[in-house]
């Protein structure tokens, strides 16, 4: 696709099943934004359940993670970490992704949030199609020899966000007793 075709694209609206997963994740995006709001940077960082989750960290998990997946639609499986060299090093770098770490913000996590779904979004009106598959890489959650097309991983992104949207909503109402519904 030329850069004049591209920029065609991304002005001429958008419909169909395009427009379904932009709402879709549009949708779930805002029920996890919503359980920050009004949160202090501490408060964000606060475990409420037994777990080791918080609002701010869900958030930056869910950052790092559509992160991680929509590169995959662009670069296959090279985006994704080589789980079969991963490091303890490497694990407790990933459990930082579920935590406020002392120099994070949450509008800095909100912000970072924004920035990549917004690429995202990008790349569900541009993608030539969303019929293109990309090898899924080697860890024991995936099956051997699997492929994900692009809409298979944006349904992936839109599935994984309202899940986390929850887990953060049990945490907020712990927290205050603030809902997303309800």
């Amino acid at each position: 696709m030329t850069t004049e075709n591209t920029t065609a694209a991304a002005t001429a609206p958008v419909t169909g099943e395009r427009a379904d997963l932009l709402v879709a994740l549009a949708k779930q995006r805002h029920f996890l934004r919503f359980t920050a709001q009004g949160l202090t940077d501490e408060q964000a960082g606060l475990r409420t359940t037994v777990s080791e989750l918080c609002v701010g960290g869900l958030i930056k998990h869910v950052t790092s993670t559509e992160r991680v997946w929509a590169n995959f639609i662009v670069e296959g499986p090279s985006a994704m970490p080589d789980f079969s060299a991963m490091t303890e090093e490497d694990f407790a770098r990933r459990a930082d992704e579920f935590r406020m770490l002392p120099a994070d913000t949450l509008a800095d996590v909100l912000a970072a949030y924004e920035e990549v779904a917004a690429r995202t979004d990008e790349l569900v009106v541009t993608l030539p199609s969303l019929d293109a598959t990309q090898p899924l890489p080697e860890a024991p959650w995936f099956e051997a020899g699997a492929v994900y097309s692009a809409r298979r991983v944006l349904m992936h992104i839109v599935a994984e966000t309202a899940q986390h949207a929850g887990h953060a909503d049990i945490i907020r109402e712990a927290l205050d007793g603030q809902k997303s519904m309800g």
